[in-house]
């Protein structure tokens, strides 16, 4: 008889003090891996993102709710409680929650909760297990410690925007953002890896530790290869468009009828490439024999790639590719790519019930596990919708 399985997080109890993205996709992904997280939102108004619609979730009349889409993609499996942190008995009740739980988030500014009492030195003489993670904009200490952080601030502070974008000398041309807040979303993942490395190390300590994320450094970290590009040639990079800094081709075509990527990785690829597309003098040419070659070269070999690609079908350029095995596809829209039947198979589109809509979307957790996977568990909550059920099992925690 086999044995079933518990979620990873089973037993762990995380308070949230945070909100916006950042903290909440944190805890998101802890709530996926099975912990009770136990969200804590100021009443009657709850976390900014709340309000941040449309979009809102619509009821089964049709009608808008209060709950916005923004909210909707990043507080899955928790739990909500309205509590004041701003008066005595609030901050009474979020010390009383935190004694009993394993993690602490939070992303107020640095110092913003040693006012109520509610800060790391102070919470692990109550809980000296507490496993604290500060999220901010740049950090405890330094001297932009105190300064609030945005992701769109920080794409253009530490780099992203400067290499991300069309060339300059190009129309268009010029410093553009993301289109997702990838610093929060990496913030948000870095954090819950920390938090991981921080309940292993407890289990040989039996103490838990303040952790100090980032915005800043954790979108320099993401910068990756970029990075090393800087500090090896001291040389910084710039913005290269849809091309790679790196490898040649591996960039956006534009066909007869849209546009596609094509992504050589290596030199036999690309002689695959060329023999495709009807070119294979050119995998031969000493000018693009090599990768390093094809990046000296990039100017001379970039437009005979872009007037053969323009003379073709986008999906028929893809199939020749695909049976050459040179890495390539579409660029999709969104809709586009829930439609696609990779996308289905994998149930990425996932639908929970919801209290006031029904029913709500939500994008499934990428974590796959064989034996325990992620449980849909419950949707987004609702403003202090488990407030009197978590108030009752602290009163119970509290007797005994």
């Amino acid at each position: 008889m086999t044995q079933s399985r518990q979620a990873p997080l089973t037993g762990i109890r995380v308070l949230d003090l945070s909100r916006v993205l950042a903290g909440p996709w944190c805890t998101q992904n802890l709530a996926d891996l099975g912990a009770d997280v136990i969200k804590v939102e100021r009443p009657k108004l709850g976390d900014d993102t709340r309000a941040w619609g449309p979009p809102f979730l619509k009821d089964e009349d049709g009608h808008d709710t209060s709950e916005a889409a923004y909210y909707l993609s990043t507080n899955r499996n928790k739990r909500s409680i309205e509590i004041d942190i701003a008066s005595e008995a609030g901050i009474k009740l979020v010390k009383e929650l935190a004694s009993h739980c394993d993690i602490l988030v939070e992303n107020f500014k640095v110092g913003g909760l040693s006012q109520y009492g509610l800060d790391y030195e102070s919470m692990k003489e109550a809980n000296p297990h507490l496993i604290y993670c500060s999220i901010t904009g740049f950090g405890q200490t330094g001297p932009f410690a105190e300064r609030p952080g945005y992701d769109f601030a920080i794409q253009g502070m530490g780099g992203l925007m400067s290499i991300t974008g069309e060339r300059d000398d190009l129309p268009g041309g010029g410093p553009q953002k993301a289109g997702v807040a990838v610093t929060d979303i990496i913030t948000g993942m870095y954090a819950a890896l920390a938090i991981m490395g921080a309940l292993q190390e407890r289990q040989r300590s039996g103490l838990g530790q303040h952790l100090d994320i980032a915005l800043l450094d954790c979108h320099i970290a993401m910068l990756a290869n970029q990075n090393l590009n800087f500090m090896t040639s001291g040389v910084a990079p710039g913005r290269a468009g849809n091309a790679h800094q790196n490898v040649v081709p591996y960039q956006v075509f534009k066909t007869s009828d849209g546009f596609m990527i094509v992504a050589v990785g290596n030199d036999s690829q690309f002689r695959s490439y060329c023999k495709a597309i009807g070119l294979p003098e050119l995998g031969q040419d000493p000018r693009f024999v090599t990768n390093g070659q094809r990046i000296i070269n990039r100017l001379q070999l970039i437009p005979m790639l872009e007037q053969v690609m323009a003379s073709g079908e986008r999906d028929v350029w893809i199939a020749k590719l695909e049976e050459a095995g040179v890495p390539c596809g579409p660029i999709q829209s969104i809709d586009q790519v829930f439609a696609h039947p990779q996308v289905i198979e994998r149930g990425i589109w996932k639908t929970m019930p919801h209290p006031t809509g029904g029913t709500t979307p939500t994008t499934a957790s990428p974590m796959r596990f064989s034996a325990t996977p992620v449980q849909y568990r419950r949707a987004p909550p609702t403003l202090g919708q488990h407030t009197e059920e978590i108030l009752k099992e602290l009163e119970n925690l509290n007797k005994h």
